[in-house]
This record gives structure tokens, sequence and C-alpha cells, in this order.
């Protein structure tokens, strides 16, 4: 996310190399960055961020408990800087407001981000919708969303019957359909755009998971990207600086 005063990483899920590759294939250096924050302590969330962050001194943010549950990933980072969940804190012109996600960690969070008359909400990792976070997502401009499975797939798929009931839990991860009803829920005529994020490779299809969004979204313009693992998603603008 670019701001005017920021760049930001939110969760490091990938290598150093990796990411470095990543962002210089959208024009930007991880040097720039101005803050990495984390959601949770999960591998795929915080893998690359201890290089990253001692390489070119940039503070982490995240909450006390995910540090804690992190340290041996992240080791010694130089800067470290707490936020509490539910809490607001600012980022030069820009207000950030975690809040708490139902996932299998420690202390889970979504973001918003606002600034100006803009607001984006980013809730991954989460086993259902909870009031709260239908309450935090409400009235975004941007939303970006877990839709990690379908459910069918899942049930007939090759994941251990343990797992697929950990994936399908209340502290796992949201399904098309759960995600799209979150969608029908708080569309309004100001959702410029919709992106699907935290797709399963064996367990979904981008195809299928656009399919359900869109539908959700009937008699709304908001565009629906899926994104992928092997590359960025497409670059939005939404004005005024962001």
């Amino acid at each position: 996310m670019e701001t005017v005063n920021n760049k930001i990483l939110i969760d490091v899920g990938f290598n150093a190399t990796e990411i470095t590759r990543r962002l210089e294939s959208i024009d930007q250096r991880p040097e720039d960055l101005t803050a990495i924050l984390i959601t949770h302590e999960h591998i795929d969330h915080i893998r690359g961020a201890r290089i990253i962050a001692r390489k070119y001194d940039i503070p982490i943010y995240l909450n006390p408990a995910t540090h804690q549950a992190s340290k041996t990933i992240l080791g010694n980072i130089p800067q470290i800087e707490y936020f509490s969940t539910g809490r607001p804190f600012t980022l030069n012109e820009l207000t950030v407001e975690p809040f708490s996600l139902p996932h299998d960690a420690y202390d889970p969070v979504g973001f918003n981000f606002y600034m100006g008359q803009i607001k984006i909400s980013i809730a991954l990792d989460l086993g259902y919708v909870t009031k709260l976070v239908k309450e935090r997502v409400q009235g975004a401009r941007l939303i970006i969303l877990e839709s990690n499975h379908d459910a069918e797939m899942l049930k007939i798929g090759p994941y251990p019957w343990p797992l697929k009931q950990r994936i399908s839990s209340k502290l796992g991860h949201l399904s098309n359909e759960v995600s799209s009803n979150l969608l029908a829920e708080i569309a309004h005529g100001q959702l410029v755009g919709v992106i699907l994020a935290h797709l399963s490779e064996i367990n979904n299809d981008p195809a299928l998971a656009r399919l359900t969004a869109e539908n959700s979204l009937m008699g709304h313009t908001s565009e629906v990207i899926v994104s992928c693992q092997d590359k960025p998603t497409t670059l939005i603008t939404l004005g005024d600086g962001l």
C-alpha cells in the first residue's frame, strides 16, 4: 500500500528474494518501504519479514501476542512497534485500525486504513464472519477479502480429514460462499473494488471464486479481482494520494 508518505507491506509470506523480485516488478524497491504490518504469526505471513526488516531497517508493526508467538522466526528485529488490537494508530497521513479476526492464531487481526474519505479493509485468515468483522469492513471503498476454498471441492479433495476440519472450522478459512455472502451484505454505491485473496490452489478455482463474488454484487459496479500466488495483483489507485 502506498500513500504520499507511506510504502507499506502487509505481511511478508514469501522469502526476501521473492519479495524483492515482486516489488521490483511493479517498480518498487524494498529499501523505500516505511513499515511492515503483521496480521498474525503463521509462517505463510511472516516468512520473509526478518530479513527484509533487518536488511533495510524497516519497522515491523504487530501486537504483543503475535510478537511473542513469532519470536523464533522473527528473531532480533531492530525496530518493533506494538499496536493494540481495536485501537487505531497513525502512520503519517494514514490511520490504521487493527480489528480482531477468528483464526487459530494468538491475536490475529485485519486492518482498516483511512485517509480522508477513503477506507480500505483487509480481512484474511478468518474462519467465519463475526458481527465485529461485518461492522469493521462496512463502508470500505476497497476490500481485500479471503475467499479460500469452495466447500464442495474441499470436501471431496485430497486433504486429510483433520486438515479439512481445521480449514472449514470457525478458526479456519472463509469459503467462497461465506465470503460472497458478506459482500452481498456490505455492498454499497462507493465500493470501487474487491480483491479476493488467499485462494487455495487445491480446493478452489479462481473463475468460480470470481463468479460467486460477482453474483453477490449484482446491481453494483464493483470490480472483482482475484489475486494469485505467482505474481503481484493489479495496482489500484483510489485517489487522494492513495
